[in-house]
C-alpha cells in the first residue's frame, strides 16, 4: 500500500511532528505513510479492521454518515488527509478540526468519473471547482488539480493542498 502520489507530493507542507487526521482511512495507507514520517496520526473509519493502533497511531471507529456527532469533539490537527471519500455535510466539522495554519490534503472523484465506473452518483462526485469554492477565503491554496488520471485506475479527480488562514 503506497500513498497517493498527490498526498506524497504535498506531504512536505505538513510541519514535522504535527498531528495528522486521516479521515475515512480505509486500509491505512496514509496513516502508515504519515506515522512513518514521525507524525502522530488519528485514523477514523467505519471499518477499522485493517487499522492497527500503536504508540503513534490512534484508531477511531465511527460511521461518519449516520448522523452521529462528530467523533473528534473539539480536537485540532496540524493536517487533515482525505482521499477517495466525499460526504459534504462533514466539511464544516472537518475545517473546524484544523488548527490555524493547518494543512488540508484532499483528493477525491469528480463529475465525469461515471464514465470510468464507480463512484458514479452525483452525491459522491465533486462538482467542477467545488474544492476551490469550499476553501475560498479560508485557505491559502498551494496546489489544485481537476483532471483525468490513469493510475491507480482511470478516474476524474479533484485534488487540493491548502493551508488554513
Amino acid at each position: 500500500m503506497t500513498a497517493s502520489s498527490w498526498i506524497a507530493a504535498w506531504s512536505g507542507l505538513v510541519p514535522p511532528g504535527a498531528a495528522v487526521l486521516d479521515l475515512a482511512a480505509g486500509k491505512g495507507r496514509h496513516t502508515s505513510f504519515f506515522a512513518g514520517r514521525g507524525h502522530p496520526v488519528t485514523a477514523v473509519d467505519r471499518d477499522v479492521s485493517a487499522l492497527a493502533p500503536s504508540d503513534t497511531v490512534e484508531v477511531i471507529a465511527a460511521d461518519l454518515e449516520d448522523g452521529s456527532p462528530w467523533p473528534l469533539a473539539d480536537r485540532r490537527f496540524g493536517a487533515i488527509v482525505v482521499t477517495n471519500y466525499l460526504h459534504r455535510p462533514l466539511f464544516p466539522a472537518l475545517f473546524a478540526a484544523l488548527q490555524p495554519g493547518g494543512i488540508l490534503l484532499y483528493e477525491t472523484f469528480m463529475e465525469g468519473n461515471e464514465r470510468f465506473g464507480k463512484p458514479s452518483r452525483p452525491d459522491f462526485l465533486l462538482k467542477d471547482g467545488e474544492l476551490l469554492d469550499l476553501v475560498r477565503g479560508r485557505f491559502s491554496v498551494t496546489a489544485y488539480e481537476a483532471r483525468m488520471i490513469s493510475q491507480p485506475k482511470m478516474a476524474m479527480v479533484q485534488r487540493i493542498a491548502a493551508r488554513l488562514l
